[in-house]
């Protein structure tokens, strides 16, 4: 699964970076002080060991003598695994010395070869006495008196107090850095939060511009998106250029053909008949053709732009109160919901599409028509830029006699007018389609409530939701 917030991302690799870090670290730590837990017993067996040594002698009547006092309770305890023995060796014979906490048990005593002594003549070595203790054993062999009588020594220790010392000490560090981790994590996520706070004030000021509030990105922002802040405004500026051209270049044009083409429909009144009908109604297809054409290429200069708004419900009660002073035998009623509505598109554009339907509808009502806005429900499948977020709905209904399916499809092709008895140049239709298309939207045709025709205009919206 992708993760689309750049906070998650962060925060998912610096808890994984911590984690396996901490993770790594007390595992190394732990290691090294069970190293150094056994090296300390190692060499606390060994102090013991060579203190039995000095504390052992042959008596005048040859046998071992000596009562070592190691100074831990644990040698006068049985079965503790804390023992030291000390055993004649060679043509030396005499009983064994032993701690009071080993009593009559034997320690098992492996061969030189599965331990051998080191260059010191010590051997370290574990095995498990009769009372399932493990332990861990210090052994040497020293020769007495002169007369080279020797004993073999032997000091051991219960490793369970290596392993519980480790154990606690490897509990206890866990917890501190588990401790330690959860406090730099939290740490991390306010540093980050608070380290990308700048990317939420030009997200704030992106939402301004597309609101149509403001027209730069406009705050104090750190050195680092101050540069991506400086860009936007410079391709802002960049846009707005852009689309000012293509206003005058369209109106120049526009300009240049509406005298050329005036003086054709003037001399096609003086014409005969048959030939000035055939000339105008050629120069007002070229009229309806050519504004077709300029107003794509002004769409298309400026559909892209962040710019582009205009309120709803001002635009739509203006065009009604034309619509009832040109067409006063019929009703019109006017709908926005929520009143606040605005579109994604140049006023001049939306009033050129709602008009063009409004006009329709008033030239085939019977009585009324209806002009509803609302917020297009759930995202659209099928509009083309669906990835959009939010999209208005406007329905122009009448109550006329409506258009089967197939003169549907017959209506929405480019200058194809299915009454000639009503006035118009069959371009209306088409004109919005193009229009509504350019902007990313589209229009459906279908028999209404009142059994006349619907019209559904889907057309991108404004929102406040530009995350």
């Amino acid at each position: 699964m992708r993760i689309k917030s750049l906070t998650a991302r962060v925060l998912l690799l610096t808890t994984i970076w911590s984690t396996v870090a901490l993770v790594v670290i007390g595992l190394l730590i732990s290691t090294l002080y069970r190293k150094s837990a056994e090296r300390g017993f190692q060499d606390l067996l060994r102090a013991q060991l060579y203190n039995v040594i000095n504390s052992v002698t042959i008596g005048d009547q040859g046998a071992l003598s000596g009562s070592p006092q190691l100074g831990d309770l644990r040698f006068a305890q049985p079965k503790t695994g804390w023992y030291w023995v000390v055993e004649p060796l060679g043509t030396y014979t005499a009983p064994p010395l032993v701690s009071p906490s080993l009593g009559s048990v034997s320690i098992p005593v492996p061969s030189v070869l599965e331990a051998p002594f080191d260059k010191n003549y010590e051997r370290y070595y574990q095995v498990t006495d009769a009372s399932g203790n493990r332990i861990q054993v210090a052994e040497t062999e020293v020769v007495l008196d002169t007369d080279g009588r020797a004993a073999r020594f032997r000091v051991t220790g219960n490793v369970d107090v290596v392993e519980d010392d480790v154990r606690n000490f490897s509990h206890s560090l866990y917890l501190a850095l588990a401790g330690f981790g959860v406090g730099s994590l939290i740490v991390n996520a306010l540093a980050i939060l608070y380290g990308l706070k700048p990317l939420d004030k030009a997200r704030a000021a992106l939402e301004r511009i597309r609101a149509g509030e403001s027209e730069q990105l406009k705050g104090e922002f750190p050195r680092e998106i101050l540069r991506l802040a400086n860009e936007v405004n410079a391709l802002i500026d960049s846009n707005r250029r852009i689309v000012e051209r293509a206003r005058m270049q369209v109106g120049n044009l526009a300009h240049s053909l509406k005298t050329p083409i005036a003086v054709l429909l003037n001399e096609a009144r003086v014409l005969e008949r048959s030939h000035g009908d055939l000339v105008r109604s050629q120069a007002e297809a070229m009229q309806g053709q050519v504004q077709s054409y300029l107003n794509r290429a002004r769409i298309a200069a400026q559909r892209e732009s962040v710019l582009a708004r205009t309120d709803a419900e001002p635009a739509m009660e203006r065009l009604v109160r034309v619509m009832r002073r040109l067409n006063v035998d019929k009703e019109f009623e006017l709908t926005v919901a929520p009143p606040h509505l605005a579109v994604a598109m140049e006023q001049q554009d939306l009033e050129e599409v709602v008009g063009n339907l409004l006009e329709n509808a008033a030239r085939f009502a019977s009585t009324k028509v209806r002009l509803s806005v609302a917020e297009a429900p759930g995202e659209l499948k099928g509009a083309e830029g669906s990835g959009r977020r939010h999209w208005v709905e406007l329905v122009v209904e009448d109550d006329g006699p409506g258009l089967e399916p197939d003169q549907i499809r017959e209506a929405l092709k480019r200058g194809k007018r299915l009454d000639e008895s009503k006035p118009g140049t069959g371009l209306g239709l088409s004109i919005v389609t193009e229009i509504s298309n350019e902007y990313q939207g589209r229009l459906e045709l279908s028999r209404g409530e009142w059994q006349g025709l619907k019209a559904r205009l889907i057309l991108p919206g404004i929102t406040k939701d530009v995350a």
